[in-house]
């Protein structure tokens, strides 16, 4: 059998606990500012930082099924990764939508003070 990558009952709570974590203060702060078109750099940027991270946790997993890691190994990289794709791919997508709908209202009332 092939050495494990990391001792799971150690290290297993790591991966999920870190993209849950950023996930509600990601949702949480694009909940608040998105909306009121604040921070968007800072939102969208770190949208796509967990999407990709999510990517990378799927491919590891993928990897360490294929290689024949155990377990503890592949399923703690798989399911953070599958997860934070399934939970993010519709949401990076929607707070960008708001920061639209939040820079055409501020257009629409840049119109109206002209006028």
């Amino acid at each position: 059998m092939i050495e494990p990558w990391f001792i799971a009952q150690n290290w297993a709570w790591v991966p999920g606990t870190v993209l849950g974590l950023f996930g509600g203060l990601w949702g949480a702060a694009s909940g608040s500012l998105a909306p009121r078109g604040k921070a968007k750099g800072i939102i969208l940027g770190s949208g796509i930082a967990a999407l990709i991270a999510s990517a990378v946790s799927l491919a590891a997993g993928l990897v360490a099924l294929a290689v024949g890691q155990p377990f503890g190994v592949w399923y703690t990289l798989l399911l953070p990764g599958v997860l934070g794709l399934m939970v993010l791919c519709p949401l990076v997508p929607m707070v960008w939508f708001r920061y639209r709908q939040a820079e055409g209202r501020k257009m629409q009332a840049d119109d109206l003070s002209l006028s």
